[in-house]
């Protein structure tokens, strides 16, 4: 069994089996560390830690087949260890330990790590510094203070002395407004990972932060981790659990990892994304297991405005071996894209029992900088997942969602408002108990979805009377459906190939306003 050292820290490496599974494997493969036995894992993802600083390991692999594999590896040096005790945390959940734990991370020299052991320890939002780590040991919590007043306010945007720029620093879905900090915030920090077994819990069903969640109150929601202008950030192995917003939200930040990670959030809990880079670059989101309240993955840009007066595309995102379960989408582009998005790779994951597997969703008024392009999707299994792949131009979002404007199926000027999907490809996927719709597409008929390839897809529906219609995409006008296959308006160039439906209530595909299509090897079954 092949494996690759994707991360390499002080106190723990990260591997990842170089297989074709979709993120585990039906067999265990044991993990030995200098000779000694680690543990056993089925994913495809493994975190080692317990490991030394500046030491070399030997980690060895040996599959069901006795098959072994080995590398060597030198883990990173470090300064000091900061146990946060030693600053005054009490780690009761009683005691408001966010002080303490501003100190030790504010006195943490280079290459340093702050530590939390076995613990529950009450906090605010406390603020990253660069050049350093935060090892939350197994059995450590961070439980974030339930009362809203505790939490420092990130302005949204702030003028320059000179009145000839300005700074935005927080943010609320795409726009510059000020919010709340988060538990975990770090602000233009550098060279820093959050590492361990422990866990990081937002608190958010004790407090308010679900209640009318549409409504500011002070400031906007907070996110459970935030990194605004940051660099080469890791976050590994790590639980993040009730999460008042989004769980992780990279903001014009490149070179993040996410490698590992947990995020777990009730089913019903209100627009509480797991992982949302927005204007980033370079993202690697690997190993992954996420179920949520909304979107499992989100990639977006920003609105209007950011996209004009700070723009900053997303490009490089790379979601690879991960296990992403309900929430509305799996991994979804938009609909904040308004600085464009290109160069998605998603591949060897499990999208399991959400509502939409692909969903990209952008609408009128993101803009001419709003490019989708690049997006592709490979070697994935979906099971249970009601709308397996959604197109949607006229999502309806914002104030004016259901406005002539956004919501007009007539042709309409291309101007500076106008956004563009160009390229999007989904090939070798197997997709098991679909309800609604398999292929769900719906351009702007002034600006056609440019490209769509459809290959090796293979679809099995739910039985007719398991089924719930209903509108595969968020836009107006639209009926419901039920155990449709294919449905595709307003697309320049359509692919399908060698695609099997089996179970649908249609014998062909619904195509109409399709300029190129080119269909070999579809079956209706």
């Amino acid at each position: 069994m092949e494996f690759k050292i994707i991360d390499v820290q002080p106190r723990n490496i990260t591997i990842e089996l170089q297989n074709a599974d979709a993120f585990e494997m039906k067999e265990e493969v044991h993990i030995f560390v200098n000779g000694e036995k680690f543990g056993s894992s089925k994913q495809n993802v493994i975190c080692v830690d317990g490991l030394l600083p500046d030491k070399e390991y030997e980690i060895k692999l040996i599959d069901a087949d006795n098959f072994d594999s080995s590398d060597k590896v030198v883990t990173k040096p470090e300064s000091v260890l900061f146990d946060v005790k030693d600053f005054g945390a009490a780690g009761d959940g009683i005691k408001n330990d966010t002080a303490a734990i501003q100190a030790a991370i504010s006195s943490c020299p280079v290459n340093g790590t702050v530590y939390f052991r076995r613990g529950t320890y009450l906090t605010g939002p406390v603020f990253l510094k660069s050049n350093m780590r935060i090892w939350l040991d197994d059995g450590a919590v961070l439980v974030g203070d339930p009362d809203r007043t505790h939490y420092p306010i990130l302005s949204g945007m702030t003028l320059s002395t000179d009145e000839k720029s300005e700074y935005n620093l927080g943010t609320w879905e795409g726009n510059p407004l000020s919010c709340f900090a988060s538990l975990i915030t770090g602000i233009e920090v550098e060279n820093v990972s959050i590492f361990g077994r422990g866990m990081i819990d937002g608190n958010a069903g004790n407090s308010d932060w679900w209640v009318d969640p549409k409504k500011k109150r002070i400031a906007w929601r907070p996110n459970l981790v935030f990194l605004k202008g940051c660099k080469n950030i890791t976050l590994q192995g790590i639980t993040a659990v009730n999460s008042p917003a989004w769980a992780i939200h990279p903001y014009y930040s490149d070179g993040i990892k996410i490698l590992g990670v947990k995020i777990l959030n009730p089913d019903d809990s209100p627009n509480t994304d797991g992982i949302d880079p927005e204007s980033c670059t370079d993202v690697n989101i690997i190993g992954v297991n996420i179920s949520v309240g909304d979107d499992c993955i989100a990639i977006k840009s920003g609105k209007y405005y950011m996209a004009q007066n700070h723009y900053k595309p997303t490009s490089g995102v790379v979601v690879r071996n991960c296990r992403l379960n309900r929430g509305h989408g799996s991994v979804t582009v938009g609909s904040e894209c308004s600085g464009g998005v290109s160069d998605v790779k998603v591949s060897r994951c499990i999208f399991d029992s959400t509502d939409r597997g692909l969903r990209i969703k952008t609408r009128r008024g993101r803009g001419t900088k709003s490019v989708v392009k690049n997006i592709l999707f490979e070697h994935i299994s979906m099971r249970g997942v009601r709308m397996p792949f959604t197109v949607n131009m006229f999502y309806f979002c914002d104030p004016d969602g259901h406005s002539e404007y956004c919501q007009s199926k007539e042709e309409m000027e291309v101007n500076e408002m106008t956004p563009s999907i160009r390229s999007i490809r989904a090939r070798n996927i197997e997709c098991k108990d679909v309800d609604v719709s398999l292929l769900a597409v719906y351009g702007l008929p002034e600006s056609k979805v440019a490209e769509i390839i459809f290959e090796n897809i293979k679809a099995e529906f739910k039985p007719v009377k398991d089924r719930t219609p209903e509108v595969p995409v968020m836009m107006d006008g639209l009926e419901k459906m039920s155990g449709k296959g294919i449905f595709v308006r307003n697309v320049r160039s359509l692919v399908i190939r060698d695609v099997s439906i089996k179970g649908s209530a249609d014998t062909k595909a619904d195509i109409e306003d399709t300029g190129i299509y080119d269909i070999v090897n579809l079956k209706f079954t």
